[in-house]
C-alpha cells in the first residue's frame, strides 16, 4: 500500500475514499443510539443554552466526520506538496493522516478538536509563506485571528498562538510589529465577542470563558490502558522518523528544515495542551495528527527495504482495527 501511494497520481484519491470507509466499518458496527451535536464550548459562548444543541443521528455525525477528514488528507498532502517538504509530491501525508485520524474511536465522530484540525492546517499554509513574505505583518495578524476562532471553538487552541511566535523566530529576523499583529488579531474577534456578551447584560460570563486556564496540571487521568497497546506501532515510526530526519537534516533545503522545526512544536504544543480542560478527552490528540502525518509521510517516502516498511504500515493498520473491534 506504501509503493502505492508513493506515487503522485490522481487514481490514488479513489483509493483514499475506499481505505477511509474500510476504515471505520468497525467503528460503524457498534455506534452508540445516541450522538451529540459537540459544540458546548461555542453554544455557551454565543450565549444559547447548552440544552438547545440538536442530537443527530450516530451515522450522520459519522459521515460528516468522514467528509471532513478526507477533505483535511487532502488539504495536508497539497501542503505537503506545494511547499516540498518530502522532497517529492506523494500522496503518503493524505494516506497517513487517514490513517492516524482512526487510531482511536473519539477520533472517529465530529469533534470541536476535528474543526480546529482544519483551522491549524489554514494556519500552516500560512505560517511556511511568512519565510519567503515581503508583507508578514497582514498573515500574523490573519494567524491571530484565526487562534481567536479556534479558541472559541475549542479552549486549549489558545495554545496554539505559541506557534506563531515560534513560526515568526524560526522564518523571520525579530520585527516587533510582527508580534504584535497576531496579538491584535486574536484580540479583535474576542473584543468584538465581549460586546456581545455586554449587550446581552452577560459581561460577568465573558470573564468565565477564561477560567479553565488557571486549571490545575492533571496528574491522574482515568483511561484504558489496553488502548495505548495500538501507539507502539506510532512510537516506533516516529523513532525512525526522527533518526531518517537526523540523517538527512542537512541535506535539506534551508526552509524545509525550518518546516520540520516548525512542525515538531506544534506537535508538543498540541499534545500538552490538554490539561487545562476540567475533563480529560482521548479526542484532544487528534491536533497532533497533523504534524504527524508529515512525520510519518517522511519516513515511508525515505525508508528502504520495502518487506520492512510494508509491515510496519501493516502492523500500524492492524492494532487499529483490533482495537475498533475490541472495546476491553
Amino acid at each position: 500500500m506504501i509503493k502505492l501511494f508513493r506515487s503522485f497520481s490522481p487514481v490514488n484519491i479513489v483509493w483514499l475514499a475506499i481505505f477511509l470507509f474500510l476504515m471505520r466499518i468497525g467503528f460503524a458496527s457498534r455506534m452508540p443510539d445516541k450522538a451529540g451535536f459537540p459544540f458546548a464550548e461555542l453554544y455557551s459562548r454565543l450565549l444559547i443554552p447548552v440544552s438547545r444543541q440538536p442530537v443527530i443521528s450516530p451515522l450522520f455525525n459519522l459521515f460528516l466526520a468522514s467528509v471532513l477528514i478526507f477533505l483535511q488528507a487532502i488539504l495536508i498532502n497539497y501542503l505537503a506538496n506545494k511547499h516540498n517538504l518530502l522532497g517529492k509530491s506523494t500522496f503518503l501525508p493524505a494516506l497517513m493522516y487517514i490513517t492516524t485520524s482512526c487510531m482511536f474511536a473519539p477520533f472517529l465522530m465530529l469533534s470541536p478538536t476535528m474543526v480546529c484540525n482544519l483551522l491549524l492546517i489554514w494556519m500552516l499554509f500560512k505560517m511556511f509563506d511568512l519565510y519567503k513574505g515581503d508583507e508578514t505583518k497582514p498573515i500574523s495578524y490573519d494567524l491571530g485571528m484565526i487562534v481567536a476562532v479556534g479558541t472559541m471553538i475549542y479552549l486549549p487552541f489558545i495554545y496554539i498562538f505559541l506557534v506563531i511566535w515560534i513560526a515568526l523566530i524560526i522564518f523571520r529576523p525579530f520585527d516587533w510589529r510582527e508580534w504584535v499583529a497576531c496579538i491584535i488579531g486574536f484580540i479583535t474577534i474576542f473584543f468584538f465577542l465581549a460586546v456581545y456578551y455586554y449587550l446581552n447584560d452577560k459581561l460577568g460570563q465573558f470573564y468565565e470563558i477564561w477560567r479553565p486556564l488557571t486549571t490545575r496540571f492533571t496528574i491522574h487521568v482515568n483511561i484504558n490502558y489496553y488502548n495505548y497497546l495500538e501507539l507502539i506501532p506510532v512510537i516506533i515510526i516516529l523513532v525512525l522518523c526522527f533518526f531518517t530526519l537526523q540523517q538527512n537534516f542537512y541535506k535539506s533545503y534551508v526552509q524545509t528544515r525550518k518546516s520540520f522545526q516548525l512542525l515538531f512544536f506544534v506537535f508538543l504544543i498540541a499534545a500538552f495542551s490538554f490539561y487545562i480542560r476540567t475533563g480529560f478527552y482521548l479526542d484532544h490528540f487528534l491536533l497532533c495528527a497533523v504534524p504527524a502525518t508529515i512525520f510519518f509521510s517522511y519516513y515511508f517516502l525515505n525508508a528502504t527495504g520495502r518487506w520492512f516498511y510494508e509491515s510496519l504500515y501493516i502492523l500500524l493498520l492492524a492494532s487499529i482495527i483490533y482495537f475498533q473491534f475490541n472495546t476491553f
